[in-house]
């Protein structure tokens, strides 16, 4: 029998490998990380909001935009989905609610952190965590909520940012003890504990790098070797875009025109091949009368 996403995505992580997971904002982006032979995906909040919105991620995100793009993104691509629930919006039963509409939406994997709503980029200042029985419940929570056992719950803690990594550290132990199948803690600060991580608890952990953020980038094939199972670049794929978007942006504006320069866009040939134009324009002929 052939294995599902979800058994996959256990399996890539168990293998603590360091499997580079980019995020996607969109079902287009979803399929150019799938179209360039990446293993998983992530489904973004941050880009979510920032693309969908225009907003940093600051809380705006809710339970069905992000379950809207899973959905869509379910559709466009094969890869394993982890999918960012944030805090999971509410107490114990929203995550609950949250675990059921996620799971029908497409999901392979939901992440839930451990902060007070409203939530906030893990490498933004002033961030607070909610108390540790109530964010074990959580995790309770979404474990049992679950339909299908393959299904990954993925629990994150931001306390490195308020009470330290030991408390982090601890924090992660308690959700491993509730039934989390991996691990995340945010925003690291030093080589050191990025190093130290993977010997504190036994459950295979994702370590988020983000460009520009608190947490020292490092290589994956290195962070495969400290036995982390997924690097996470959340928003690669949303920063390289913008990049994009600008620089093409800044000669039409400067030029008055674009040509097809592969330097600036892809080709119009390659635009209707990542959206499956191809695929499509062989269904309409076999189903024309």
């Amino acid at each position: 029998m052939a294995q599902s996403t979800r058994q996959t995505l256990r399996a890539l992580a168990e293998s603590r490998r360091g499997v580079l997971v980019p995020g996607a904002f969109n079902a287009l982006s979803a399929r150019v990380v799938e179209d360039l032979g990446f293993e998983a995906l992530y489904v973004t909040g941050a880009g979510v909001t920032n693309m969908w919105f225009g907003l940093p991620d600051l809380g705006f995100m809710g339970l069905h935009e992000i379950a809207d793009h899973t959905a869509r993104i379910r559709d466009a691509v094969a890869l394993p989905l982890i999918v960012d629930a944030d805090t999971g919006f509410g107490n114990a039963l929203n995550v609950r609610h949250t675990v059921r509409v996620l799971e029908r939406a497409g999901a392979d994997c939901i992440q839930f952190e451990d902060q007070v709503a409203p939530k906030r980029c893990g490498h933004f200042s002033g961030k607070e965590v909610i108390g540790t029985a109530e964010a074990v419940a959580r995790i309770k929570a979404a474990v049992d909520a679950r339909t299908d056992p393959d299904l990954l719950i993925l629990a994150r803690t931001d306390a490195c940012a308020t009470l330290g990594f030991e408390a982090a550290v601890e924090r992660a132990q308690k959700f491993s003890e509730a039934g989390a199948d991996l691990l995340f803690v945010e925003a690291v600060t030093t080589a050191a504990e990025i190093r130290a991580l993977p010997q504190c608890v036994v459950r295979p952990q994702l370590l988020n790098m983000v460009i520009g953020g608190k947490t020292p980038i490092l290589d994956a094939d290195e962070l495969a070797g400290l036995g982390y199972g997924l690097v996470l670049y959340a928003n690669a794929a949303l920063q390289g875009a913008v990049a994009g978007m600008q620089k093409a942006l800044s000669v039409l504006r400067d030029t008055r025109r674009i040509d097809e320069d592969p330097a600036l866009v892809v080709s119009f040939a390659e635009r209707q091949r990542l959206v499956g134009k191809p695929a499509l324009d062989a269904l309409e002929k076999r189903y024309a009368a």
